[in-house]
């Protein structure tokens, strides 16, 4: 399926600002299950400097500078992108999660071995019992490692509350674990630190989540969301997706921008500057499927 997406970052500033400078991951990656077939990104005021690379984890990584006084930014990114189902697999021949583990960290396989990183610690998600005594009664020794995972987000989509506004960027797993309610973040970040207590390597996912009208009713314009998930790897299948906040494995609706180790590593807009003193931001998302043309 194609999806044309619009992605409006706007910043209000009660005084003017002198010096901006910013990075930005908002254009789409591309992997095995996503093509970006285009991608435009306008910064109003227009930048003196801008600059491209791709970050450590392969993410496309924007840089912006103004230098001109101004008391608003805006940031549009536009991309189209085509989004592909997953195939279909049989998991009831798959090894257990353990042999899945013991895999993990005994292959010499080259994308094996870099999937390690993903079994530490980061920033905002740190193993430790708590998490793993939580995450255990998914992880049957007979179940494959899919099925684990699949289980485990399905039990967090049931037994925690989306909570807007009940947690922010530097809550800790361990609150969220405990006071049992949170947002996308969090959620992904849970089941990441889930994953790892157990030795298993798992990364971060920001993107959009596809999204429909109730029925008789039409599409809000910006009233899409930025939505994260996480991907866990499997030796001999690589990196598969799951959505915490839905309990669902994802099949074409999820929208990637960019992964790493948490939230942290891949923030969507980060910046300093000089002058503002106080902001204020809006953001607007729209997410489009694009009918094919018969």
């Amino acid at each position: 399926m194609k999806y044309q997406v619009k992605h409006v970052t706007q910043y209000d500033y009660s005084e003017p600002v002198t010096l901006s400078q910013n990075v930005a991951r908002l254009r789409p990656r591309e992997h095995d299950l996503q093509k970006c077939l285009s991608h435009q990104l306008t910064v109003t005021p227009n930048p003196r400097a801008r600059a491209y690379w791709q970050d450590y984890f392969g993410n496309h990584t924007d840089y912006f500078a103004l230098q001109q006084s101004h008391r608003e930014l805006m940031v549009v990114a536009e991309s189209v992108v085509e989004v592909f189902a997953p195939p279909a697999g049989d998991t009831s021949t798959s090894p257990s999660w353990e042999e899945s583990r013991d895999e993990l960290h005994a292959s010499q396989d080259p994308a094996t071995i870099s999937a390690r990183e993903f079994c530490f610690d980061s920033p905002h998600v740190a193993a430790n019992s708590e998490v793993a005594e939580y995450a255990l009664p998914s992880f049957n020794q007979r179940y494959s490692l899919f099925d684990c995972a699949l289980n485990l987000a399905q039990r967090i989509h049931a037994e925690f509350e989306f909570y807007p506004g009940a947690t922010t960027v530097d809550t800790p797993v361990a609150e969220v674990l405990q006071t049992r309610r949170g947002v996308c973040q969090d959620f992904a970040h849970l089941q990441i630190g889930c994953l790892r207590s157990l030795g298993l390597a798992a990364r971060y996912v920001s993107g959009y989540l596809v999204t429909t009208p109730p029925p008789g009713m039409h599409r809000l314009q910006g009233a899409d969301v930025s939505h994260a998930w996480l991907s866990v790897f499997i030796p001999g299948r690589g990196w598969v997706d799951f959505d915490p906040t839905n309990g669902i494995a994802p099949s074409g609706q999820h929208v990637t921008l960019a992964w790493g180790r948490d939230y942290d590593d891949i923030g969507p807009i980060r910046g300093v500057l000089v002058g503002g003193r106080c902001q204020m931001l809006r953001v607007s998302v729209d997410v489009i499927p694009i009918q094919p043309e018969v």
